[in-house]
């Protein structure tokens, strides 16, 4: 009789990477930062559950100590002047009173030894929306990134994105889209993203512009990824590197391609529609909670 191997869900030999004691927040863009009937979407002024501001007083609740320090950069965005004085504002109304920004332009910015101060000191640290791939550009490889990363291990803090800024949060990482639907093979654009999270893929304002196909293609090319697709004004935070609950007014789509059970996008060539079958799909609304099905930290 010939003998049977068994194989195990782990590998025999294998490293734990550490879990990280630092906390995700990833917001599909568009979050509320105020009290005022005129600056809600339409979407937010539908939903009777809304809640002014519920994703920002979230982040601020969430920074350790009395007195929290918040690292705000602004680099995805091409109007950084702009966007530092719209979230000194919020934050100040929040009562955040040391907020220090970390106004990166390119990557001879990112050298300063006032910014390494700065994330060492951090209770939290927040990517502004704007350009993924100028963050990715600028920060990636960088000392700076890697103590952020570094923190973020070992750490109590809080690292937040929204719109771009979440996009960036993770591997792998949507940076462009040739077409509006992201529906034929090639026309999704990934690249690795500043690497907070890995095996996720995070899209923004996912409902309103309509980007599901573009992420199931991006699910499709590697099911061992997961995608999560952040409506505007709504968030997922993410404790203990999977554990994830959703803030905000609208949904959460995750785009689970672990059971895909046939797909054609490695037979067709460049240019064609793809299709597959069985992929999951799941959404999520405000408290919802959800294990992110990753294999114990692995690093194999």
């Amino acid at each position: 009789m010939a003998k049977q191997h068994i194989v195990s869900d782990k590998p025999k030999h294998h490293k734990h990477a550490p879990e990280p004691k630092g906390c995700l927040l990833a917001i599909g863009g568009h979050e509320s930062k105020s009290t005022g009937e005129a600056d809600k979407t339409e979407d937010q002024k539908r939903n009777v559950e809304f809640e002014d501001e519920q994703i920002l007083k979230f982040f601020v609740s969430k920074l350790k100590g009395n007195s929290p320090s918040v690292a705000l950069i602004p680099t995805a965005s091409t109007v950084p002047d702009q966007m530092i004085k719209e979230y000194q504002k919020v934050f100040r109304e929040l009562g955040v009173k040391k907020l220090e920004v970390l106004d990166i332009r390119d990557r001879g910015d990112a050298v300063g030894d006032e910014y390494f101060k700065a994330i060492e000191s951090a209770d939290g640290i927040f990517f502004t929306g704007g350009d993924q791939l100028r963050l990715t550009s600028i920060l990636g490889g960088t000392r700076l990134l890697q103590l952020m990363k570094e923190r973020y291990t070992y750490d109590d803090i809080l690292v937040a994105g929204t719109s771009a800024g979440a996009v960036a949060l993770s591997t792998p990482m949507i940076y462009e889209v040739m077409t509006q639907g992201g529906f034929v093979k090639g026309d999704v654009r990934i690249t690795t993203g500043l690497e907070f999270i890995k095996n996720v893929a995070f899209d923004t304002h996912f409902i309103q512009r309509g980007r599901m196909v573009r992420m199931a293609q991006c699910i499709v090319t590697n099911p061992g990824c997961v995608g999560i697709g952040l409506e505007e004004d709504t968030a997922v935070y993410i404790t203990k590197g999977r554990e994830m609950e959703v803030f905000g007014s609208g949904l959460i789509t995750v785009v689970d391609g672990r059971k895909i059970s046939c797909t054609d996008i490695y037979e067709i060539g460049t240019g064609h529609p793809f299709s597959v079958r069985d992929l999951r799909i799941h959404l999520l609304a405000d408290g919802q909670k959800y294990t992110l099905p990753f294999y114990d930290h692995l690093h194999i």
